[in-house]
Parts: C-alpha cells; structure tokens; sequence
C-alpha cells in the first residue's frame, strides 16, 4: 500500500476482503453509507478491492457447506445460530442473506483473480463486480468458485465474458493474489474487511456508517498534518 495523501481522484481506501466473508458485504454496504456522507463534505475517494482469502487452504473445487460448518463450529445448530446473527445485521444494513440457497462453500482464489482483473478497468467497475460476487453468493446461493459462475457474475457487472473465461482459464493473477494475501498476514491483517486510508490500516469490522466516517475523516485531519508539517 502506498504512503502520502493523494491529490486528484480523492483518498485512496484499500479494502482488505473475500467474497465469502459476510461482515464484508455488510461493510461494503456501510461503507458506501459513509462515503456518500463524506462526499457531502467534499471529501472523495477511491475505493481498492485487496484479496484475503479465509480459507486458504480449502480444495479448488469446494466443500459442501452444512458439513463444513457443522465441523467448523462443533454442530450444525451453531452454524444455524451464527447464520441467523449475519442475517439479522445484514437487514439492518438492508441486505438479504439466504443461507438456505448455499450449498456450497468455495475456494475464493479464482474470485479474487476476477476482482483484480476488474480492478484494471478502475475502481468503479471493480467495486460493482465485488457487489455482484457478495449478492451471487450470499442472496442468490451461486458456486462462486466455479469459473462458468464467475464469467456470468461479471458479464452482469459489465465485462465481457469471453475475456474472463480465458484469464481464468489461464495462470494470470494468482501469483500475484496468493502474494498479497501472505502480505496481509504477514503484516498482522487476521479478519476481513480490514480498511487502510493512504497505506495506513485503520480498523477492521463492518462498523456503522456513522463511525466509519468519523474514523476516515480523523484519519484524513491526522495526515494532512502530518503533509503539512513535512
């Protein structure tokens, strides 16, 4: 991540994330609550999709969900529990999550592979393609590790088909995705989403708009006094 402030498009904010995690759909969804308050104000960002992929080590092709779970949290009914609070906070948020349409849980590599290869058309269109992978997967219960599922997902969000469907069919971008995710970690980053304004990570966890502006605002005030007094 890079250093100083930045002119022109606005801040720069990393979001560190994978498209199974829920806390990140209902974080993107507050974060999008609290940048339309800070724009209010003048204050305007990008917005940079980083890949974290919670389960590293699951096969390429998935595991069945309930037993994952069930395995995970010691018993099925813990899993149901712990859907139902997501769940809950997602409506909060205005989301719908259907746990009952997911069967399966994916390998997110190709997932991330999709996101920084949208990342390279900028910002707008790589967010629009995260909000496509969280709703198909979260809302509409998709394999969003099959890569026929990814290739639809993002013709939807605006890319073209065919283009996705040949780079994932190909070696691009996973060494590139597995290096940033061992950076995560190895700079300390253990949940998702993370946020970092500027290189400089602020918090972690689907917070309330209403705090998530008050941190970014802060954090913009501490380092245009920073700039200032170098």
């Amino acid at each position: 991540m890079d250093d100083g402030v930045s002119t022109g498009a606005g801040s720069r904010l990393d979001i560190v994330s994978d498209a199974i995690c829920p806390w990140c759909w209902i974080g993107k969804r507050n974060l999008d609550a609290a940048l339309a308050q800070l724009a209010e104000e003048g204050e305007h960002f990008t917005v940079h999709w980083r890949p974290f992929q919670l389960n590293p080590d699951m096969p390429r092709e998935g595991v069945e969900r309930s037993a994952y779970r069930a395995e995970k949290f010691g018993s099925l009914e813990r899993s149901r529990e712990l859907d139902a609070q997501v769940a809950e906070a997602g409506a909060a948020a205005g989301l719908e999550f259907r746990h009952d349409r997911m069967l399966r849980t994916p390998n997110t590599l190709d997932a991330h592979r999709l996101i920084r290869l949208a990342g390279e058309a900028g910002p707008a269109r790589q967010g629009a393609v995260v909000e496509a992978l969280f709703r198909a997967y979260f809302q509409e219960g998709q394999d969003i590790g099959s890569r026929a599922v990814l290739a639809e997902v993002a013709a939807g969000a605006g890319m073209e088909a065919a283009a996705v469907v040949a780079h994932l069919a190909s070696d691009a971008g996973e060494a590139e995705v597995r290096q940033e995710d061992l950076g995560f970690r190895r700079a300390g980053i253990s949940g998702v989403p993370s946020f970092a304004l500027e290189g400089h990570v602020l918090f972690s966890g689907a917070m309330p708009p209403e705090r998530m502006a008050l941190a970014f605002r802060r954090a913009l005030g501490i380092l245009r006094e920073r700039a200032a007094a170098d």
